[in-house]
């Protein structure tokens, strides 16, 4: 199949598996990367080895090529932070990443997804839509901007039964 779609599409599709503390440093270099306030590998292993913390991570040709990371509790769950590299976007890692996650979620119970986006990443709201996300919410005055007015978080939910 994946011999297929690179044919295809002339991409190489990404590797996906669940993320664990081998990947720690990783996805700390890519959340400071990605966000004005990384994580630093502690916090990312300290996540990692929570037994209420699911991640997933994806890879091309053995690169790491972005992660997501959600919180479990009762039959509910929080994406707490999802990332690809820039030179990445575009490409369906976010998408794919976000799909085998959801799934994962499911399985494991959860009945209910929710998350928070900032009011203007117009490519992440882009891809919770599509994945059949819902705004159920919002922070006014919730992610700071240099030089200018904080922007809104926009509170996410997505039922999976």
């Amino acid at each position: 199949m994946n011999d297929w779609l690179q044919r295809l599409t002339g991409k190489t599709p990404p590797r996906l598996a669940p993320a664990g503390p081998q990947h720690a440093s990783d996805i700390a270099a890519l959340h400071a990367q990605a966000f004005r306030r990384g994580w630093s590998e502690q916090e990312v292993d300290t996540l990692l080895t929570d037994c209420a913390v699911a991640g997933d991570c994806a890879s091309i040709n053995g690169k790491f090529a972005g992660f997501i990371l959600s919180r479990r509790a009762a039959d509910e769950a929080e994406i707490l932070s999802v990332a690809v590299p820039d030179r990445q976007r575009g490409h369906g890692i976010g998408r794919a990443l976000l799909d085998i996650h959801l799934r994962r979620l499911a399985g494991m119970g959860a009945r209910a997804v929710f998350l928070e986006v900032e009011e203007g990443n117009e490519p992440a709201l882009k891809l919770y839509r599509r994945a059949g996300f819902r705004q159920v919410g919002q922070r006014p005055n919730y992610y700071p901007q240099p030089g200018g007015r904080p922007a809104a978080a926009l509170i996410l939910r997505r039922d999976l039964v």
